[in-house]
């Protein structure tokens, strides 16, 4: 794989219920996630775009994972060099080591990770050989994620944290009243995502993804009759789209963005 230094190259869903979590997203979504797992030896479902790519996995939770805290989350990866140095400069500038490093054989190595502030997130080396880039994340494209937006405790120091570590840049705001500032952030030209205060009804700062959609009202009306909540939204963003807060039928936060077709 191409050189995707500091970059999302991966998305994942836990979850309780992955035929459930399937039913849910291929339908809102338009995805065609894999009914069974095709990696050997583990339970692992990749999440198909309808352009033949793929979007990111799934991860069934175990009862033991629950058992042990897990919960029903998405988690984005983050391409680095080295994966243990990584791990070494996080732990250094305050962040934890949820998981340790490990290899998957033809992926890469990976460790979990979080901030700081407790957002959780992967770091990922993909395997040596592994040919092009991850598509994984696209600004504009439909069943794509289109936007990483970190809920954190203290807003300037996750700006500090992730552009010293993942060479990201913070530049624009948004004022969002008594929250506070939404700040953007940019990986090299491209705007991936921002950071904002976390709101106090969110239990914890965590990153949240939002997914691309052909049509925010159809998405709109697909969580509803699908299972899923939506708590905020559709509500116009800037350029003219719109945007969705919600929770999947296990209780996944996630988002959806998208053209009004209406």
């Amino acid at each position: 794989m191409a050189d995707q230094s500091g970059s999302f190259i991966w998305y994942e869903l836990m979850t309780t219920d992955a035929a459930g979590a399937k039913r849910f997203y291929d339908a809102v979504i338009g995805w065609d996630i894999e009914p069974e797992s095709s990696m050997p030896g583990m339970d692992y479902r990749m999440i198909r775009r309808n352009d033949g790519g793929d979007a990111g996995g799934v991860m069934p939770l175990t009862d033991a994972m629950c058992e042990g805290g897990a919960r029903p989350i998405w988690l984005g990866y983050i391409g680095v060099e080295d994966v243990d140095v990584a791990v070494q400069a996080v732990e250094a500038d305050g962040g934890k080591l949820m998981m340790p490093a490990f290899d998957v054989p033809d992926v890469g190595r990976i460790a979990l990770v979080a901030d700081p502030d407790g957002a959780a997130f992967y770091l990922m080396t993909p395997a040596t050989g592994e040919d092009g880039e991850s598509d994984a994340f696209s600004a504009d494209r439909a069943q794509h994620i289109r936007w990483n937006e970190l809920s954190a405790a203290d807003s300037d120091r996750a700006v500090d944290f992730y552009t010293r570590h993942f060479g990201w840049r913070q530049e624009g705001a948004m004022e969002m009243g008594e929250l506070g500032q939404y700040r953007f952030l940019h990986k090299g030209e491209t705007m991936i995502g921002a950071v904002m205060p976390k709101p106090a009804k969110m239990p914890r700062p965590q990153w949240t993804f939002y997914i691309g959609v052909d049509d925010i009202d159809r998405a709109a009306a697909a969580i509803e009759s699908s299972g899923g909540t939506i708590f905020s939204g559709p509500v116009e963003i800037p350029g003219g789209e719109y945007a969705i807060d919600g929770f999947d039928p296990q209780g996944a936060a996630f988002g959806v963005v998208g053209p009004r077709k209406q």
